[in-house]
């Protein structure tokens, strides 16, 4: 099953701007394959605002997130692999989505060739509560 992360950084984003809030993301700065200004990251991550007047040509797609930016007046072309992508939120009150660093694609179950999954039983589902 794919991830669901790119599913939910997509409804949050459209949530926060119905709300008139401005949408941040917390980076992962040293993730495989991000493309963000280094001057501007602290301790590993970094935080980008999004929004629809702060970015041009936004794209949330299933395996990344782009957008061109301006950083201390230059334009800056913004690669972020949605695996790196640590929160969205709302600058203005802190709502919004946490994601586990290690959430990715999780890997179909393996069979044992009569139908029963190997290896131990299954883990039953689990919700957090995200405040």
């Amino acid at each position: 099953m794919s991830s669901s992360r790119p599913y939910m950084i997509r409804a949050i984003y459209q949530w926060i701007l119905d709300n008139q809030c401005t949408p941040y993301l917390l980076v992962n700065a040293e993730g495989e394959g991000v493309v963000v200004p280094q001057d501007f990251v602290q301790d590993g991550q970094i935080v980008l605002n999004i929004s629809e007047t702060a970015v041009v040509g936004l794209t949330i797609d299933n395996a990344y997130l782009s957008f061109s930016g301006r950083f201390g007046g230059v334009s800056q072309d913004i690669w972020v692999p949605v695996g790196a992508v640590l929160a969205i939120y709302a600058r203005e009150n802190g709502q919004g989505m946490l994601f586990e660093p290690d959430d990715g694609d999780v890997p179909p179950p393996t069979s044992d060739g009569d139908g029963s999954e190997s290896g131990d039983a299954p883990k039953r589902p689990s919700l957090k509560v995200v405040k």
